[in-house]
């Protein structure tokens, strides 16, 4: 899969004027096994699938995913693991990658992007690396046609917004709110601001992560975002027994338009 799979994903979204369900699952979580299994059952809601590769000193997770990337690391889990099982996984949405740059850096950076590339990897976020200091990799990324995913957040100037979205592939993503990764209850009238301001000038998708929880937040924000990055609230219900469906099935509902929260 290249990037060409990811503005086919979104622009088949579009057409179908729903919004694109982006859960993200942590490689090697809460096993090896479970993890691959829950890869496959997150396709069937699925529009892009985001997984985190763990790294021991994450910058924005919040205590759930931190825990899940600690349980990882001690099932051994590596950037190299992940790669084989994304290569053995059955056809389904694109990947992206959530990763630390110095694990990109470790064998180097085309080794990276060609090891991605032949693992059906359509992009990766990485929260570590300054916009400013993108340059060589977005480069490489471009040559191997896989996406470096912007990010933004509330703080970002409108200044700088315009400067990042010029270069954004794929899609960006965008942090709903100031801190780090979680649930919370209900997002205010300055975050759907926020969403609306970088549309207007973005030529890529707008996909909102960090907080996104239940179908009432989907319905609150889908009239401004193009997607809905999933994390804290799937991993957490994973490990309180719940199955994948169970999760994104109402959330799956709410970005086709369906009305399924009680408000």
């Amino acid at each position: 899969m290249t990037i060409a799979d990811l503005r086919n994903a979104f622009a088949r979204v579009s057409q179908e004027s729903r919004k694109a369900l982006l859960p993200f699952l942590m490689s090697g979580h809460p096993t090896p096994e479970a993890f691959a299994a829950n890869l496959e059952a997150a396709g069937e809601f699925a529009d892009v699938i985001e997984v985190g590769v763990p790294f021991s000193d994450p910058l924005a997770d919040g205590p759930v995913i931190q825990e899940a990337g600690a349980q990882s690391l001690k099932n051994g889990t590596t950037l190299a693991a992940t790669l084989e099982t994304l290569r053995a996984r059955k056809p389904g949405p694109p990947v992206v990658l959530m990763l630390s740059f110095n694990q990109v850096l470790a064998g180097g950076i085309e080794q990276f992007a060609d090891r991605a590339v032949a693992a059906k990897v359509s992009g990766a976020i990485i929260p570590d690396l300054p916009f400013d200091e993108q340059d060589e990799l977005r480069e490489m990324f471009a040559q191997c046609e896989m996406a470096l995913i912007a990010m933004l957040s509330p703080t970002t100037s409108e200044a700088r917004m315009r400067q990042i979205l010029t270069k954004a592939e794929g899609f960006a993503y965008l942090i709903s709110v100031a801190g780090v990764t979680g649930t919370r209850d209900a997002f205010g009238e300055e975050t759907v601001e926020y969403i609306r301001r970088a549309k207007s000038i973005s030529p890529v998708p707008l996909c909102v992560g960090f907080g996104i929880s239940k179908a009432q937040h989907i319905e609150q924000l889908r009239k401004s975002a193009d997607g809905f990055i999933v994390g804290s609230a799937l991993i957490r219900g994973l490990g309180q027994g719940s199955s994948v469906a169970d999760i994104l099935g109402p959330l799956r509902k709410a970005c086709d338009g369906e009305v399924v929260s009680k408000h």
